[in-house]
């Protein structure tokens, strides 16, 4: 939810909110920037199982998985294109996926070997997106959760507001911004 759309990257990347000494929420997404503190990183086997996971309900395209994955587990997982779709070669290569090109985009789902593969290694599929927020700091779910709700309003503004909407938007967004940034700096250590 939090990257630019289909295609491009997902999370927030360098330049973002993810640098050194950001909020703790973006280091526990594992983007504590070099020598900054990580978070959980979902290992490649999360994302293979994840999307066969998905795709047994129905079939999606990459930005749907990624959408699905972020959704379930509240924020604390997201994986990137750089996952996603190497993920979904490696499945195809296997035959437990395919992909067939509808809407201009490629729409993936499992074959019936696929179908057979969820259904004999269900147990070790898991759940990875509730493995995700395993660990979540305590009261972080519902602030993540406000914070993809404030995202999906400012898509709505951009997509389908007036100019004068957007212009409006993007004030109280600012506005946003130096509050949340005023309340860190409210509660650091004086020097």
């Amino acid at each position: 939810m939090w990257g630019p759309g289909p295609g491009g990257p997902g999370g927030f990347g360098p330049g973002g909110f993810g640098g050194p000494g950001g909020p703790e929420f973006f280091k526990f997404r594992g983007f504590g920037g070099p020598g900054g503190p990580r978070g959980r990183r979902m290992r490649r086997g999360n994302v293979r199982a994840a999307i066969l996971l998905l795709l047994e309900e129905e079939p999606r395209n990459g930005y749907q998985v990624m959408q699905e994955i972020e959704q379930r587990s509240e924020g604390a997982w997201r994986p990137s294109p750089g996952s996603v779709y190497p993920a979904f070669q490696l499945l195809a290569d296997e035959g437990l996926i395919r992909g067939e090109a509808r809407d201009g985009g490629n729409v993936f789902e499992l074959t019936e070997a696929g179908r057979a593969h969820v259904e004999e290694n269900r147990e070790q599929l898991g759940s990875p997106w509730e493995l995700a927020g395993q660990g979540m700091p305590e009261g972080l779910r519902e602030l993540i959760h406000l914070m993809m709700q404030v995202g999906m309003a400012g898509r709505q503004v951009a997509h389908h507001g007036t100019e004068a909407q957007k212009a409006e938007a993007a004030k109280v967004l600012a506005d946003t911004r130096r509050a949340l940034y005023r309340i860190l700096a409210e509660d650091e250590p004086a020097q």
